[in-house]
């Protein structure tokens, strides 16, 4: 059974995620920050990271760049729903979701999804990174 380690600093998107990769076979850690999953992955590292973009003290694009450097095999999901979505919402100097995630592929990671985002959605990119792995 594949170890996922999920990064967010909202305890209900932690939880939520958990149970839903519980419930498709996966084994999960959650952490509430960077710094907490890196202390948990030199214990124990996991195949796959989904982790945040947009979270206090440590960003999620450090976070990657962090991990790949200590943990080169290990496989990273972004996501983040984080700035100003569309024309509605436009705040000046503000970022999109999409330069948030295109940061983070930049700094390593396999592959992102935007929230909100549907459970199979996750799953297939999650079944995807591990079948590259």
């Amino acid at each position: 059974m594949p170890l996922v380690m999920v990064i967010d600093d909202e305890p209900y998107v932690c939880g939520a995620l958990k149970k839903v990769l519980e419930r498709a076979g996966f084994e999960v850690q959650t952490a509430p920050g960077p710094e907490e999953a890196l202390f948990m992955m030199l214990k124990r590292e996991p195949q796959v990271v989904i982790t945040d973009v947009i979270m206090p003290k440590t960003s999620g694009v450090d976070a990657i760049k962090t991990i790949k450097s200590h943990f080169p095999a290990v496989r990273i999901i972004a996501i983040s729903g984080g700035g100003s979505i569309g024309i509605d919402n436009y705040r000046p100097n503000s970022l999109d979701t999409s330069a948030y995630l295109a940061a983070a592929k930049l700094a390593g990671a396999d592959t992102v999804l935007a929230k909100p985002f549907e459970t199979r959605e996750l799953i297939d990119l999650l079944n995807g990174v591990l079948a590259t792995a």
